[in-house]
């Protein structure tokens, strides 16, 4: 039953995970005046692009082909055409710029929204729209799919907020079990949360009436459970009403299965060890005598 809750708590837990993060103070800009991000050391693909650009125009003075030039400096011959046939670097770079850095003044929003938790480009679309952008949807699209697809992490803007698994853990385990840095952040996570808040009390009053045998008190708490808005601990709870008197009676009565399930785990992990390897003599003395 605690490993179910558990799993119940988890899927609560991770529909929450925006507000697992501690909250970073909104940028200054407003809709009217958008911010801007200060003057930045030139990027490095612009001073690719210059280098590119210097190669192939040198290459180009030996009357090399453009294959050639390719095969030299490790280029696409369509890439050294297009280096070949620009007018000048800025012309590259301009356009590098405008396709590849559109959403470069709403990053720092972009990177907080994805570090709490916020996976959807429409929605961090929208929210940089209020603050000025006049880009379209695709090139946020573009710029968060290095993220989506695992080819780098969004810069964290504030420390790292906790994973669902910690935060579940936390709620799990008993109060004093939690160390001082762990209770101060869980605290703080309820705090922002009343809904995650009235999950920790839901399972602080199971962990109550499973370590002090108090069952009598399971359908009230079902009860209180199945009308709160948590539909994974709600599912849960309804899933005891299917054995009831089996359930109310293993939150009573002090005797368990433990015992039995124990030893069937130990025959089974002896059953695996011995596979193959002796014959049922031994197996049988193994299990017989086996501490």
């Amino acid at each position: 039953m605690w490993q179910n809750l558990g799993e119940a708590v988890e899927k609560t837990v991770n529909g929450h995970r925006v507000n697992l993060a501690e909250p970073s103070p909104e940028p200054p800009a407003s809709p009217e005046t958008p911010q801007v991000n200060q003057p930045f050391p030139e990027k490095k693909i612009v001073k690719r692009l210059r280098q590119n650009y210097a190669d192939v125009q040198e290459l180009r003075t030996q009357k090399l082909s453009h294959a050639a030039i390719g095969r030299k400096l490790g280029m696409h011959p369509a890439t050294v055409r297009k280096f070949s046939h620009a007018r000048s670097v800025d012309d590259l770079i301009a356009k590098t710029e405008q396709r590849a850095h559109i959403v470069d003044a709403y990053t720092g929003h972009l990177h907080r929204r994805w570090n709490e938790g916020e996976r959807n480009a429409t929605q961090l679309f929208r929210e940089i729209v209020e603050f000025g952008y006049k880009g379209g949807e695709l090139a946020v699209q573009r710029y968060l799919r290095r993220y989506r697809e695992g080819r780098g992490h969004a810069p964290q803007t504030g420390p790292k907020p906790p994973t669902v698994r910690e935060v579940t853990s936390w709620i799990m385990r008993h109060p004093e079990r939690l160390n001082a840095d762990m209770a101060t952040t869980l605290k703080q996570i309820l705090s922002r949360d009343p809904e995650l808040n009235r999950l920790a009390e839901h399972v602080r009053s199971f962990a109550v009436m499973m370590t002090e045998l108090g069952g009598g008190r399971l359908e009230e708490w079902i009860a209180m459970v199945e009308i709160d808005t948590l539909p994974a601990l709600a599912s849960f709870a309804r899933n005891l009403r299917r054995d009831l008197d089996a359930v109310r009676n293993g939150l009573t009565l002090a005797y368990n299965s433990g015992p039995v399930e124990g030893n069937n785990n130990r025959v089974k992990m002896l059953k695996r060890q011995m596979y193959g390897r002796a014959n049922l003599d031994l197996l049988r003395k193994r299990v017989l005598f086996a501490r």
